[in-house]
């Protein structure tokens, strides 16, 4: 599968942005998701997951109550949407997928996805 993220940008601490990552393919509803981010000098670090199906989601503590991860399988995508955001949620930010899955499993590590898309930049100004 390839995976094409957009809706990246430059905004102000506060602010919103969506992001969303296109799959190729006729199997997306048999990927599970998730959103990584790297700022500069730090790891990729986990931000949201979806399971393939019953949209079960998992946060991590840094975006909890602010990004909501969802999905469109009729439409390929999934989605970000960001909101409050902070200056230290300045990072290119990363789909992917994985596959096979089981039942409605979420997955959190880097080395559980098998895709990853290009990424795309998101800056938050203070």
């Amino acid at each position: 599968v390839q995976l094409q993220a957009s809706g990246g940008g430059l905004v102000q601490a506060g602010g919103s942005l969506r992001l969303s990552c296109a799959a190729s393919g006729r199997t997306f509803s048999s990927y599970a998701m998730g959103w990584f981010r790297q700022a500069p000098g730090k790891e990729r670090e986990f931000v949201a997951a979806i399971s393939r199906s019953l949209g079960n989601t998992y946060y991590a503590d840094s975006v909890k109550g602010r990004f909501t991860i969802s999905r469109d399988n009729a439409k390929n995508t999934v989605y970000l949407q960001m909101n409050s955001l902070k200056p230290e949620d300045t990072a290119v930010y990363y789909c992917a997928a994985k596959s096979p899955v089981y039942g409605s499993s979420i997955y959190y590590r880097l080395r559980e996805y098998d895709y990853w898309g290009q990424g795309t930049q998101v800056t938050v100004s203070s």
